[in-house]
């Protein structure tokens, strides 16, 4: 059911025209942060001895949903993408929640396990806790968070009515291939390199803050070894194939009833199109693939109608915009 024409329309700046490039420059160049409004911070409890931390952008117009933006591998609420587009939601009047996912960003420390692809019950908890104080909801996953937003839609648990709309930007809806991709392919060893150090700094204040945990730093060669030395054990796998099988979104996409969209680049180095062939969607879930734009990339060739090249954030409030148009008459 595809619903935002948008999504099918980036190009990519003439220079930038590769996925690498795109997702290099996307990642390593934040862009601008027009407006860096006030924070209200959340403490959320998860689990015996784990907790996360929400901040919230309070709402200048109310009769707008609230949007919970939920980072990939590595980030946090403090990541370029999230600061940028949480401001440009801001100014346009929407209330905003930035995630720090367990064991991340300001929450590093605060949980004696780290999270994963699989962690749609951290998120059930997140998207209860935002309902709580607001009446409608859209969710935003970026990358690894987006995998775990699908799989949330689609495991049967009882969606809330408020939860309105959910965008999933470059899932690796397949996990078994996107740590392949990422931990053995050579054109993708520095994206290796950088997801594995912000990691290892999440592991160090794990260990530091609890001691008898299960230790993530065992092996921080590879993403697929960290999974199998870590990832899988600590989440209760039997193996980093049973947690691969489980976790990846793919098997559930049939099952999503509310609203969703998904946005994935063609060029995705980490998440190649195959991934979706052959699955089966419900006729609630758009899936928009253009030609370029990397993983999580986009810089586009035109300047967008908030001044930039970030294409990717002006579909993402476009989309918003539309769902709005659509869910709240």
């Amino acid at each position: 059911m595809k619903i935002d024409p948008i999504m099918n329309t980036f190009i990519p700046h003439p220079l930038l025209g590769g996925g690498i490039w795109q997702t290099i420059i996307g990642s390593q160049f934040s862009g601008r942060v027009k407006i860096t409004p006030k924070k209200n911070s959340h403490t959320l409890p998860l689990d015996v001895d784990a907790k996360c931390i929400l901040f919230e952008i309070e709402a200048a117009d109310k009769n707008k949903p609230v949007i919970l933006l939920t980072h990939g591998m590595g980030g946090c609420s403090e990541s370029g993408y999230i600061k940028r587009i949480g401001g440009k939601l801001a100014a346009q009047g929407y209330g905003v929640f930035l995630v720090n996912q367990r064991g991340s960003g300001p929450g590093m420390g605060l949980s004696s396990s780290l999270w994963n692809g699989g962690s749609s019950q951290d998120l059930e908890k997140m998207v209860d806790f935002v309902l709580q104080r607001h009446s409608y909801l859209l969710v935003i996953g970026f990358s690894l968070s987006g995998n775990i937003l699908l799989k949330y839609l689609g495991e049967g648990r009882s969606i809330p009515s408020g939860l309105i709309g959910a965008l999933a930007v470059n899932p690796p809806v397949d996990l078994r291939v996107a740590s392949h991709i990422i931990s053995t392919h050579p054109s993708c060893w520095l994206f290796n390199r950088y997801y594995m150090r912000l990691i290892g700094n999440q592991a160090r204040a794990l260990k530091k803050n609890f001691p008898n945990a299960m230790n993530p730093g065992v092996d921080l060669s590879s993403i697929w070894n960290f999974d199998a030395s870590y990832t899988a054990p600590a989440a209760g796998y039997k193996d980093v194939d049973d947690y691969y099988d489980r976790c990846s979104s793919r098997h559930y996409l049939k099952n999503i009833e509310t609203v969703t969209a998904i946005l994935c680049s063609l060029d995705d180095p980490f998440v190649p199109p195959e991934v979706f062939e052959n699955v089966s969607m419900n006729s609630n879930v758009s899936l928009y693939q253009p030609y370029g734009g990397g993983h999580m990339g986009y810089i586009s060739k035109h300047l967008t109608p908030h001044g930039d090249r970030r294409w990717m954030d002006y579909a993402l409030l476009e989309w918003i915009r539309g769902i709005c148009g659509r869910q709240m008459v």
